[in-house]
């Protein structure tokens, strides 16, 4: 019999969302925590096949070395900077994705700089306290600059909405030409101009080794202190020490972020005191549309797999 396990499944959304009764003479366990070293090592020691919700998970050497039954990973999405794709290959495991619908986490960035702008959060906990409105008073989008640290899909997504609502979209990354930029609906400006002009600035970088800490001390230092950070993308982008300690020193307005680098977020992480936040728990891909595409592929991927036809095969981190 088949052993399959899915992990850190925190919304319970796996059973509602795939088809697992196609998969005959398969045992299915969802598991709805998360674990992490001897004893995740020890929760997967009896399963063949491991399905990943986004990157929640780690699958580096040490733990591929000590899981011998292992032969498939699926994972939502078609990147996944959680699992060592060469050492799976390596070790003769298949790690096949699946596809994705929309651009949903541009949609929650911009919900952040919407809550952000009207201190929605704020004002909901305080009227709910017995406050009716505070001395918080919100601002418009109508004529502010949106900054966007990347410019692809979700980036072009956010900027789209920015101009709905009269943003100015301005755009930096390594790479952005004028022209790109222009057909994202945004104007390229150097890196100093974004950080220093930028009402909001909205993170859409992938993670590398050349992005990491992308958004250092100094960039923060460089933002207006009427200024707000959004980041639904990496928690790696961003030093997120500096942002801290710009926001207890008011030299930046408030942050937006979906992402951290422990997660989940521990009770007594630092970010959770910092003034001024609206945080969500990675919540940028998790839709019910999203699920309805992630589970059943998943599913379409195993059967490929065990007929020896593998489909959707990841060939790099």
């Amino acid at each position: 019999m088949l052993k399959i396990a899915v992990l850190d499944d925190f919304q319970d959304a796996a059973k509602r969302h795939g088809p697992w009764s196609r998969l005959k003479d398969a045992d299915l366990q969802v598991f709805t925590d998360n674990v992490t070293g001897d004893a995740l090592l020890h929760r997967l020691l009896p399963f063949d096949v491991v399905v990943a919700i986004r990157e929640r998970t780690q699958f580096r050497a040490p733990l591929l070395a000590g899981l011998p039954k292992l032969r498939m990973i699926a994972t939502t999405g078609m990147r996944n900077l959680g699992i060592d794709v060469a050492e799976c290959r390596r070790r003769g495991i298949t790690v096949s994705g699946t596809e994705a619908v929309g651009a949903p986490a541009a949609e929650l960035s911009f919900a952040l700089i919407l809550a952000l702008a009207r201190n929605l959060v704020a004002e909901d906990r305080s009227l709910r306290a017995g406050t009716w409105e505070t001395q918080h008073i919100g601002s418009t989008l109508q004529g502010r600059t949106l900054g966007l640290l990347g410019l692809g899909k979700l980036g072009t997504a956010v900027a789209a909405m920015g101009r709905a609502f009269g943003m100015v979209p301005i755009a930096w990354s390594p790479n952005l030409t004028p022209e790109r930029a222009a057909a994202g609906g945004a104007r390229l400006v150097d890196k100093t101009t974004l950080f220093a002009t930028a009402d909001y600035l909205s993170i859409h970088l992938v993670l590398s080794d050349r992005s990491y800490g992308i958004v250092g001390a100094a960039e923060v230092a460089a933002m207006q202190p009427t200024a707000c950070l959004v980041n639904t993308s990496r928690a790696g982008l961003v030093d997120e020490a500096a942002l801290i300690a710009a926001l207890h020193g008011g030299r930046l307005r408030g942050a937006g972020l979906d992402v951290f680098e422990q997660e989940p977020l521990p009770l007594d992480a630092p970010i959770l005191a910092a003034p001024n936040t609206v945080l969500t728990p990675h919540l940028g891909y998790a839709t019910a549309e999203n699920y309805a595409v992630y589970f059943p592929q998943v599913v379409d991927a195993i059967e490929a797999w065990t007929a020896g036809t593998p489909i959707r095969v990841l060939t790099h981190d």
